[in-house]
């Protein structure tokens, strides 16, 4: 049974934490959909300043909208399009301090305006991606890109 916990401590002991929960969550369960669904509700509890996190999969040709928390989004997204499509091409992390700014930017949502996609691969395969966006400009460090890219980790060994 999952618990709902205050998050204490410095920045890097909350991160600590939540990855603990992710791993406890995913451990002994392969189901894909499964453990997105579960990462994606676990970052929207713990993240603030975050109006959408969820997952893009890759379905060999583009992304296509998987388990999230937030507003409805865009279903499909070509590789090279948008902040995803475009992390999910150069399989590179993209923080994105100012979406408006990005060019070919894709609004799902307005509200949005800080923006961070981490690629998820597994044995050199592209799987998808993670997105998380923010309302705030300049939402994202270098602390949640370390943060998210080891939460991304553990979630793809899981996959």
């Amino acid at each position: 049974m999952f618990q709902a916990i205050p998050y204490e401590g410095t920045r890097q002991e909350q991160f600590e934490s939540v990855l603990g929960q992710l791993r406890a969550l995913v451990h002994d369960e392969s189901n894909t959909i499964a453990n997105l669904a579960n990462a994606s509700a676990l970052l929207g509890h713990f993240l603030p300043d975050v109006n959408w996190s969820g997952f893009y999969l890759y379905d060999g040709t583009e992304l296509v909208l998987g388990p999230f928390q937030g507003l409805p989004a865009c279903i499909r997204i070509p590789l090279g399009r948008g902040v995803c499509g475009t992390a999910a091409a150069e399989r590179r992390t993209l923080v994105i301090d100012d979406v408006h700014a990005f060019p070919g930017h894709i609004a799902c949502d307005a509200a949005s305006n800080s923006e961070i996609v981490i690629p998820l691969i597994k044995n050199e395969k592209l799987i998808g991606v993670l997105d998380v966006d923010s309302p705030l400009k300049g939402r994202f460090d270098h602390e949640d890109r370390v943060f998210l890219e080891e939460f991304t980790s553990i979630l793809v060994s899981s996959l």
